[in-house]
């Protein structure tokens, strides 16, 4: 589908989410918006997970993280997989920041994103089990024999032998780096399909998919630093969660006769996919712009402090303090609460050591604020849902 032969409601759908994301994070203190974005990883891996049938949640997410791993097998490979998810997003988000960030649809950024996010799976989390074969699959490297067909479910994709062609015309027509704002977006949604479809490595193309979304995002000026990511919206869908793979199904209707595109797939029906990616974008970007306004925030921080059985009143300051600037130097808390020095560090240390909603890099560092699994839902409600 090309830009310019894409429907109104389509091209009025790119204009909002590219106005959307511009408008998302502005007023957060980089340090902030740092902050959040980490949170977003988590967010962005809990959803995911949920997509592929995995209930792990954020407060065991953020356990692995720290090594901190279940000793029961099923758990803990999950909580590898979770731990994966986020490190690969935040070397992605990395690259983005720094201007570095390779070409989302390429051949060998795809097979890198498939490689590292297994880099620490056991041979049990390798081991594809098929109907009536099993094989070791190789991170990084695409299906390929007859044996690795077929292992997919009900989808049908193309046979092992043809997808280094198929892959190889993905990049081609999905490189973004000659495409204007617009098109950009465009090819994020239709390619998040036709990669799916393609099902170029024997597992984790889900995973890969939405970790390539969140790429392309990036390279097309609508990532926001991190602060927003697609699979949340793929879960929970706009009327209920069986949106997605009903129209990724959708998506997969051959061509239905010679006004319906050129390919075998049909083009209405990847019209219909892309016009309900876009508003999931649309619909995502509006709701995390709900929980970074900043005097909603500031009344969630007050109510978190006004609910603890053993915060000081005084706490709310200093975590206001945090999120509007970004940090401040420890030896500024006594001016800030208004306290002696005395208590006024007790306050701080509470926050730091108990709580874990001030941190800094160093022991006598400048402190900037951060958002624990156990108090996201008062901080930014309903963004794990169910949780």
């Amino acid at each position: 589908m090309r830009i310019e032969c894409a429907p109104e409601a389509i091209a009025d759908l790119l204009a909002d989410v590219s106005a959307a994301s511009a408008k998302l994070g502005v007023q957060l203190h980089p340090q902030t918006a740092a902050s959040l974005a980490s949170v977003v990883r988590i967010m962005n891996t809990y959803y995911s997970n949920l997509i592929e049938g995995h209930n792990t949640l954020p407060l065991d997410i953020e356990r692995a993280l720290s090594g901190d791993l279940d000793e029961v097998e099923g758990q803990r490979d999950l909580q590898i997989e979770a731990a994966a998810h986020v490190r690969v997003q935040a070397a992605v988000d990395a690259m983005a920041d720094e201007g570095k960030l390779p070409e989302p649809a390429s051949a060998g950024f795809i097979c890198w994103l498939h490689k590292e996010f297994y880099r620490d799976a056991s041979d049990e989390m390798l081991t594809i089990k098929g109907k009536d074969r099993k094989f070791m699959m190789v991170p990084g490297e695409w299906r390929s024999g007859a044996d690795q067909d077929n292992v997919v479910g009900r989808h049908l994709p193309p046979s092992s032998d043809s997808v280094p062609t198929f892959m190889d015309r993905f990049e081609r027509r999905y490189v973004l780096r000659d495409l204007g704002a617009g098109a950009r977006i465009l090819a994020m949604a239709t390619a998040h399909h036709r990669f799916n479809y393609i099902h170029p490595f024997p597992d984790g193309n889900g995973r890969v998919s939405r970790l390539m979304s969140h790429a392309m995002a990036a390279y097309a000026g609508i990532g926001a630093h991190g602060l927003w990511s697609i699979s949340r919206g793929m879960a929970l869908g706009l009327q209920n969660r069986g949106d997605y793979k009903r129209m990724m199904s959708l998506a997969d209707s051959p061509r239905a006769g010679a006004l319906d595109g050129r390919g075998n797939l049909s083009l209405r029906a990847l019209e219909e996919f892309t016009e309900w990616f876009l508003r999931v974008c649309l619909d995502q970007l509006t709701f995390m712009s709900s929980l970074y306004d900043l005097d909603s925030f500031s009344h969630r921080l007050q109510k978190l402090v006004d609910r603890s059985d053993t915060l000081k009143p005084e706490s709310y300051l200093l975590l206001d303090e945090a999120f509007r600037r970004g940090a401040f130097e420890r030896g500024q808390v006594a001016r800030i609460t208004g306290m002696p020095e005395r208590s006024a560090r007790r306050v701080l240390k509470q926050l730091v050591d108990d709580e874990g909603l001030l941190a800094s890099s160093t022991p006598k560092g400048p402190v900037s604020l951060r958002f624990p699994a156990a108090h996201l839902p008062t901080l930014l409600p309903n963004l794990f849902a169910g949780h």
